[in-house]
């Protein structure tokens, strides 16, 4: 199975938005942007909202055949390892292997010498086209990557080798995350990643660095846009050297993690794409919720009382509720509305301060990022909340589409 060029995550925490977010890929299809949809939740999403992987798949397949879709489409295992890949087999055809938790705790050295000596032949001026300065190789240096590395990278090849063992080799899409750290990759690291990679015999097809800068949920890049802008490019120059010297996949893709609404990187990854005529993952997750919120606001009546008490709910239970989500959310309480003041609020306020629309003067990231990960307080409401989104289904609907279509595929892909 072969991942195509453009792809592109799209998160659905209540998987009832599959058609609204389907229609907005119809449209760029129509707009001449072929980019193919991967449906994805995580397993702590699943635990959360009471959900399943078929709950996915299924809502995946309702809205390709409802739509009469009729090009690929995925269904991710989104941050799996060994203790909960099994519950995603069935359902899945995308696996994004998260390894993040084991880089930096150091690898046999046994085994780092001897992945040193099988590339040995890197050592001194390594020159990748793409990157204007040579890569300076020594031993010592591969030593101290292979440490922080190599234990990750062995770990993604047993999840991997677990997969291909329940469903076939060939039948399924690998990536390989490593963007949950503290510190990004460099280029040299990210040439000996893809070579470990290699080694286990990994087929992947994507892979997720780590950036510099702050990807927070839900709201723009925090960081330096031309930094960002140099990484991804070199990114993708080790990518495609890489692909040739270790007859790794041809379609090995990069993909941005939390890549929702990251609005000024968005033309940056664009042109490197576009130079390298090289293919993109842009996983996005959460945005679909605050849509449906902000669909239940604009709504008003009943659909604006749930916005209304789910934000003094989130609010009473910050520190639970960011908890999870501390190293990817920057949120200033002191910025956030005061209850009193949201209740007063029209649905037209109330949406004005979640949507991500930097132009506006309502607009909150605050407010934005604390409801981001409020969706167990919606989750908690049961069938009060999903009664409320069918019966708001239109409205929500048209909210999803444009988020996806004209904030993130219009901007990314055209």
């Amino acid at each position: 199975m072969e991942l195509e060029k453009y792809s592109m995550g799209i998160g659905d925490r209540f998987a009832r938005q599959g058609k609204a977010q389907l229609q907005a890929l119809i449209r760029a299809k129509d707009d001449g942007m072929d980019v193919v949809p991967v449906w994805n939740k995580s397993h702590r999403e699943h635990m959360i909202i009471g959900t399943s992987p078929s709950d996915v798949r299924r809502e995946a397949d309702g809205a390709v055949e409802a739509l009469g879709w009729k090009s690929p489409y995925h269904v991710d295992a989104d941050h799996i390892g060994l203790k909960n890949v099994d519950l995603f087999i069935e359902a899945s055809d995308f696996y994004t292997l998260d390894v993040a938790d084991l880089i930096g705790e150091a690898a046999d050295a046994a085994q780092v010498q001897a992945f040193v000596d099988r590339h040995a032949r890197y050592v001194g001026a390594l020159e990748i086209a793409g990157i204007d300065e040579p890569l300076e190789v020594t031993r010592e240096r591969m030593e101290a990557i292979a440490a922080r590395y190599l234990l990750g990278v062995q770990e993604a090849g047993r999840i991997y080798r677990h997969i291909e063992a329940k469903k076939g080799k060939g039948k399924f899409i690998t990536e390989v995350s490593m963007d949950e750290t503290q510190a990004p990759q460099t280029p040299l690291e990210m040439f000996f990643i893809l070579a470990a990679i290699a080694d286990e015999g990994i087929p992947a097809q994507t892979i997720a660095p780590k950036f510099t800068g702050r990807f927070n949920k839900g709201v723009d890049y925090q960081g330096d846009v031309d930094q960002f802008a140099r990484e991804f490019d070199e990114d993708l120059a080790v990518i495609r050297f890489a692909v040739a010297e270790f007859g790794l996949p041809a379609n090995l893709k990069l993909s941005v993690h939390s890549g929702s609404d990251k609005f000024s990187i968005y033309g940056p990854i664009n042109r490197s794409i576009r130079k390298y005529d090289a293919g993109l993952h842009l996983k996005t997750a959460g945005t679909t919720w605050l849509e449906e919120l902000i669909g239940l606001a604009e709504a008003g009546g009943t659909g604006l009382d749930i916005a209304r008490e789910v934000y003094k709910i989130s609010l009473g239970r910050f520190d639970e509720l960011c908890g999870p989500y501390a190293t990817v959310i920057d949120i200033d309480k002191n910025r956030l509305p005061l209850v009193n003041e949201v209740e007063s609020w029209s649905g037209e306020e109330y949406a004005a301060a979640l949507r991500h629309d930097q132009d506006c003067a309502q607009y909150n990231p605050h407010f934005r990022q604390l409801l981001h990960v409020a969706y167990k307080v919606a989750a908690e409401m049961g069938e009060r909340f999903l009664g409320a989104l069918e019966e708001n289904e239109e409205i929500i609907a048209r909210n999803v589409l444009e988020n996806v279509y004209v904030r993130h595929l219009k901007r990314i892909f055209a």
